[in-house]
């Protein structure tokens, strides 16, 4: 049980002995999935990136993929032999990562009364007797490894989203910034510069503790310039809808009589293919900002406007049904003009369940929306 040389008993050692020592029934693991659960968790076990590499070239000297009882589960390897497996590592690193697996528990040692590492072998040629490494702690502690592993994937995966979301929250307070300075005149200086201050967080690596802190940041922020431009976005969106009545009662006044109707229906179903592609995107900016790749068919905006769906706040129902009634090219210029005005529409939700059941009642196309976005850019530009 005492290790060879200087080392001394400790209470760590004689832990790692008892589990190693005990009855408990091995159950047999894959040696490199648990290797790979250790890499996920070794936080938890105060391990760095070296440790498991030469616990990796411990584990490639035990024969076959599997941790069990029945296999021998000490090991053996000189020194030369753990080196060259841990492509090159020198000696003296080797041996202090040798201690912190051992200290770890994950490993135990059993010198022979020299120190060295060997085995001997009965009458039978069978291993009577090995000194190296005993791999049965790290096997016992399998399950506790696994648990671990998925907690700090599930820690990981949470971290992840809530720094997405915080990016996320940030590009659309930047991008209000802009909106509100192109229409309110005031002190928009402090509120750039919280902003850019905001901005310059996300540069270092945070924890959930910290992403948290500066979404609540986000969050005042936004509510102040939310407090700015809310009678803004009020005129904005009652001008909006006023602009898409007239445009319906047009449409709807010119349908005279059956023939003027059919004609009617034809170019409306012709009014999207009238619309480029170039010059919805003109009047609907935004939206390339959502697309994974750049938008260069009609395809490539259908997937971008499925992906800003959620994002704005719309079911999936209420999406299905746009495309099923309007067709998906025309649900996808809806719905990005809804992204393009999303600050002046309260419940774009409810906003693109209106445009559907006039769609139904070939009441509705997305032309005139487009037209009146651009209209409104090339006014801003005057």
């Amino acid at each position: 049980m005492t290790p060879f040389g200087r080392q001394p008993v400790t209470a760590g050692l004689l832990a790692a002995h008892a589990l190693a020592e005990s009855t408990t029934q091995v159950q047999a693991c894959d040696k490199w999935a648990l290797l790979r659960d250790l890499t996920a968790a070794r936080k938890s076990f105060n391990l760095s990136d070296r440790d498991l590499v030469v616990l990796a070239a411990l584990l490639s000297c035990h024969p076959g993929t599997h941790l069990a009882d029945d296999t021998a589960l000490i090991v053996f390897p000189s020194n030369a032999t753990l080196s060259n497996r841990a492509h090159g590592m020198p000696e003296s690193t080797l041996r202090r990562h040798l201690a912190t697996l051992v200290q770890s528990g994950l490993i135990l040692r059993r010198d022979s009364p020299n120190g060295k590492r060997y085995a001997r072998r009965g009458a039978s040629g069978q291993i009577d007797r090995a000194f190296g490494f005993d791999l049965r702690p790290l096997a016992l502690r399998a399950a506790d490894i696994t648990v671990r592993a998925e907690e700090e994937r599930k820690a990981a995966y949470e971290l992840r989203c809530k720094r997405e979301a915080v990016v996320i929250s940030l590009r659309d307070l930047s991008k209000l910034i802009v909106w509100g300075i192109e229409r309110i005149t005031t002190d928009w200086a402090s509120l750039q510069q919280a902003c850019s201050d905001l901005q310059r967080c996300l540069r270092r690596k945070l924890d959930m503790s910290q992403l948290q802190h500066l979404e609540k940041g986000i969050r005042l922020l936004t509510a102040k310039i939310d407090a700015l431009i809310a009678p803004i976005k009020a005129d904005e969106t009652s001008n909006m809808s006023a602009s898409v009545s007239h445009f319906e009662r047009h449409h709807q006044s010119s349908k005279k009589d059956d023939l003027e109707s059919e004609e009617g229906n034809e170019v409306e179903q012709r009014s999207l293919q009238a619309i480029p592609l170039g010059l919805v995107l003109k009047a609907t900016p935004s939206i390339c900002d959502y697309a994974p790749d750049a938008i260069r068919t009609w395809e490539n905006l259908v997937e971008a406007a499925y992906i800003v769906r959620p994002m704005l706040g719309i079911t999936l129902d209420a999406w299905q049904r746009a495309c099923r009634i309007m067709g998906p090219e025309r649900a996808a210029v809806t719905m990005a003009c809804i992204l393009q005005r999303h600050g002046t529409i309260l419940r774009p939700g409810g906003y693109l369940r209106s445009l559907t059941d006039k769609a139904a009642g070939k009441g509705f196309s997305p032309g005139p929306m487009v037209m009146a976005l651009l209209r409104c850019d090339n006014h801003r530009e005057v």
